[in-house]
């Protein structure tokens, strides 16, 4: 898998960079990971993502993020125009009146009309340009997890916390739809300081959609499937891969390489119109001979996947057409065992309250069953 990267990273638009060190960052323990981050930044907090919404993590983001702008560090917030929108008014007030700026992707209007359904899906946060968290978390109380108020289903998640050369490109990721939006372009070392190696890992990152092309993210996975030679582990929420995936993964399989893919249950995801459009497809998969679970812990949203124990990929791409061919996603490919080894330990840590979907049960699910996955499934492009 090492002598491939080159050509993951090259297909999906990107470089190998050298130099870097990750720590994944699980569950709540990322809010604690980001005010810390925040609290010690000194020149800039570039902050993105697709949901945030009133409650206790808007508390304590928000309250860091205020202290960072009154010390004069320059914060900018970029939400997605729709799953931002609940961002709280005397919060988005605080933030403007210390000085902070705050952007929405896409939002209504009829300038927006014919880009509606392109939303912002990323998941960053970067500090000082300096370190960056990348990953699958949200700015809602259900990512609290364990913690999550008793009104909200709890979610759990991974991020990646990274330093080193990388940090430039994920900061170039943020300026793409910060610029789009307001036009301002930042430069200068307070935003891309000159970075020293930090570690000894290798990366590269996904994220561009060029027009009339494939996204970064939807080669990128298809093309790591293609690449595996013993274990493919993939992590996620919402799991609606298209035929030619379905064909790629069947035949990884079919060349000895063992397929697994863990997905929450339709008991504990926050979108079972989702869930019912992945379950269309459970058949083909399993006649591939791609073993699949589905998780009864809660909201497994994480979106990962591991290949041959060397190769991670982290971040906010859901594996369905959305994500693949409309939003703007990120994902950072991480070439290290041990990052591999802690997701492939997560993986079997939540097998532990999973169990398998098998054929024969699949093939036996009644005839309403049947109605609605065909209806969901014919609604993916738009979910």
């Amino acid at each position: 898998m090492g002598s491939l990267m080159a050509s993951l990273a090259g297909l999906s638009l990107g470089t190998v960079v050298q130099g870097n060190s990750a720590e994944l960052v699980y569950d709540h323990a990322f809010f604690d990971a980001i005010e810390q981050d925040i609290r010690g930044a000194r020149h800039s907090v570039h902050l993105e993502n697709f949901l945030w919404k009133q409650g206790q993590v808007e508390a304590r983001v928000g309250q860091a993020l205020l202290e960072a702008a009154r010390r004069g560090v320059r914060v900018r917030v970029l939400l997605d125009g729709m799953g931002g929108r609940r961002m709280s008014r005397p919060m988005r007030r605080e933030l403007r009146r210390a000085g902070c700026r705050i952007a929405f992707f896409h939002r209504w209007s009829l300038r927006n009309l014919g880009v509606l359904t392109d939303r912002d899906h990323r998941k960053l946060v970067i500090i000082d340009g300096l370190t960056a968290l990348v990953g699958g978390h949200c700015y809602t109380d259900a990512w609290l997890g364990d913690r999550a108020p008793a009104l909200h289903p709890p979610a759990y998640d991974v991020s990646v916390r990274v330093r080193g050369p990388i940090v430039h490109a994920l900061q170039g990721a943020f300026s793409e739809n910060w610029a789009g939006e307001t036009g301002e372009l930042f430069a200068g070392d307070e935003v891309f300081p000159p970075l020293a190696p930090a570690g000894n890992i290798a990366m590269h990152a996904a994220y561009a959609k060029p027009e009339r092309s494939a996204p970064a993210v939807k080669i990128l996975h298809h093309a790591a499937i293609c690449m595996g030679h013993r274990r493919i582990q993939i992590q996620n929420p919402y799991f609606i891969p298209k035929p030619e995936a379905i064909e790629a993964l069947g035949a990884a399989v079919q060349r000895g390489v063992q397929v697994r893919v863990l997905m929450p249950s339709i008991r504990v995801t926050d979108n079972a119109v989702v869930n019912l459009a992945a379950r269309r497809n459970f058949g083909k998969l399993l006649r591939c001979g791609v073993q699949l679970f589905e998780c009864d812990k809660g909201l497994i949203h994480q979106k990962v996947m591991t290949i041959d124990g060397v190769w991670s990929a982290v971040g906010s791409s859901n594996f369905d057409d959305r994500s693949f061919d409309t939003n703007d996603e990120l994902t950072l490919g991480i070439f290290d065992a041990d990052v591999a080894r802690k997701l492939d330990d997560l993986f079997e840590e939540l097998l532990r309250c999973s169990r398998p979907v098998s054929l024969q049960e699949w093939e036996h699910r009644p005839l309403h069953r049947r109605l609605q996955e065909h209806v969901c499934y014919s609604l993916r492009q738009v979910l």
